[in-house]
């Protein structure tokens, strides 16, 4: 925390998704100085770095880190394992899908945390929704506030009672569709950003997370600019 007994500024969980990509936006009207925490932790679909890095650069953040964590062998997801199946579903009500990786948000989260205390910064900004919600047991509300609760326990700042670094996710009721709807509000380049499990060249249009993509931007009424469009022909 600062000297005076009050942090400026917040570090965001960078993917280069929709959703971190829109809490860049929140917090650099909320919260500057912005510093911007990237984790390479094996998943497949590394392309979304390129896409982290596109935004960090866009939004002109006060430092972006990226951070090679390969923590792939050790956890057991579709998304750290390219031999298994990418759902293309979205999960039953009550189920945890395949592409939840154990302990991933409790790991970014304990990282930044470190990197916020360490730069005096206030807040931890991730893009956690009610569509995570449904099925990933580390994007709820409840684990989010026990998160921010064991941090000022866990920090230096937080035990001589010099403030407390909050846990923001301020898009964890909205649906995608209202999210795009936000974001689009606050100018977010959606063409910078990437969804795609499989981190081809273009979205592969067919895993769960392009799906919930187009869903969002279909619902909320506006064409996705990430998405490639043929060329219109001229009679």
């Amino acid at each position: 925390m600062s000297r005076s007994g009050s942090a400026r500024g917040s570090v965001v969980l960078l993917s280069g998704g929709l959703d971190s990509a829109t809490c860049l936006a929140v917090a650099c009207r909320a919260a500057p100085p912005v510093h911007a925490l990237t984790i390479g932790y094996g998943q497949r679909h590394r392309r979304e770095l390129r896409a982290a890095r596109a935004l960090a650069r866009r939004y002109g953040v006060a430092r972006h880190v990226v951070l090679d964590l390969p923590l792939g062998p050790l956890l057991d997801s579709a998304l750290t394992r390219p031999q298994r199946r990418l759902p293309s579903r979205e999960p039953r009500a009550g189920s945890i899908p395949s592409t939840y990786v154990p302990a991933r948000n409790t790991i970014l989260l304990s990282i930044a945390l470190g990197y916020a205390e360490s730069h005096r910064l206030g807040s931890i900004y991730l893009g956690a929704n009610a569509v995570d919600y449904a099925g990933y047991p580390d994007c709820r509300g409840d684990y989010l506030r026990s998160f921010e609760r064991m941090a000022r326990l866990a920090t230096r700042a937080g035990v001589l009672g010099r403030g407390t670094i909050r846990i923001r996710a301020p898009l964890l009721r909205l649906s995608k569709a209202e999210i795009v709807r936000f974001g689009t509000r606050l100018g977010v380049p959606w063409a910078l950003t990437w969804s795609c499990y499989a981190g081809g060249r273009v979205p592969c249009g067919r895993c769960a997370s392009c799906r919930i993509r187009a869903r969002g931007f279909r619902a909320a009424g506006m064409p996705d600019p990430a998405i490639p469009r043929a060329p219109t022909r001229r009679a």
